[in-house]
């Protein structure tokens, strides 16, 4: 073999092993590649799928402790569900016998007697024919931030309708009215001391600064469920038809009141009357239609629903 054959040779195989070379190399190459991507295959398989995570339950909160009514812009509070003993023995008070338990399903209550100015935007927006003078309101309750007055049960039901609530049971009322205080005759406790800081009665002293009208809602301390003038102020109508021996027969849950009747029953005490009109238990009661005076209002509930 000569010399120069043999360089051939050995020039062909060197190109051969450089080739077999280059293709080993981009087979370990593709080989790393596809290592690669299997990696990230697995990983991404190993992430949960949209399907596979567990559903996130929106927590049920329950309803909440204060609103702002829409149609009336009041505030509202949540008194809550629950049971209490309605009545009282107290001398003088017959008509709160006999004491009886009560248990009541939740629901909420204007924080205020509903004012003047709520009860003016009703009539000019609902067109309801009111029939009394507004400089007569004016003499007692001297602003819009005042209780209505001069308010019969009649009026006070159909504001309650326009703004889509409704007058308090008489149960409701007291329940609420006891602000979760157990065996208290006023809405503060007991006493008539402190009397003054909780209440616009007859008379003057404390914070009670008004002797003839009305006080500016909200103007005293409130009750244990953030009420205020749950005593004294307005008397307020409830939705009740009155009965005398109405508590010897009431059902235990969410009682309604009589079937019928001739009076309804107003509750809470008021500006010209004293102390013993604003204990919780005090009931009073007039004609639905013709009674209106400077010293009566009301204000709203709604259930839950």
């Amino acid at each position: 073999m000569s010399q120069e054959f043999q360089k051939q040779v050995d020039y062909d195989y060197k190109n051969r092993l450089r080739s077999m070379m280059r293709k080993l190399s981009w087979m370990l190459l593709a080989l790393l590649v596809l290592a690669g991507c299997g990696e990230v295959v697995t990983k991404e398989e190993e992430k949960p799928k949209v399907q596979d995570v567990e559903e996130v339950v929106e927590e049920d909160v329950g309803p909440k402790e204060q609103i702002t009514w829409d149609q009336d812009g009041s505030k509202m509070v949540l008194i809550p569900a629950g049971s209490f003993r309605m009545g009282d023995h107290l001398d003088k008070m017959k008509t709160a016998l006999p004491v009886h338990r009560v248990e009541l399903d939740a629901f909420y209550m204007d924080v205020n007697e509903v004012t003047v100015g709520q009860f003016r935007e009703f009539v000019n927006r609902s067109g309801y024919n009111y029939g009394v003078n507004w400089d007569t309101v004016a003499k007692y309750s001297p602003g819009v931030g005042y209780p209505m007055v001069y308010v019969n049960w009649n009026d006070a039901t159909a504001y309650a309708k326009w703004a889509g609530k409704r007058l308090p049971t008489e149960a409701e009322w007291e329940y609420a009215a006891r602000g979760g205080r157990v065996g208290k005759r006023y809405p503060w406790g007991d006493g008539k001391n402190v009397a003054r800081n909780y209440a616009n009665y007859n008379g003057i002293g404390g914070r009670d600064k008004w002797d003839r009208s009305t006080a500016r809602v909200g103007s005293f301390r409130p009750n244990g469920y953030s009420l205020y003038d749950m005593a004294g102020n307005v008397v307020e109508w409830c939705a009740d038809w009155y009965s005398s021996d109405y508590y010897s027969k009431s059902p235990a849950k969410n009682p309604l009141g009589p079937g019928r009747g001739k009076y309804r029953v107003l509750r809470g005490g008021n500006w010209r009357f004293r102390t013993n009109y604003l204990r919780v238990a005090d009931r009073r009661y007039h004609t639905p239609l013709t009674t209106r005076d400077n010293f009566y209002g009301f204000r709203c509930v709604s259930g839950l629903n």
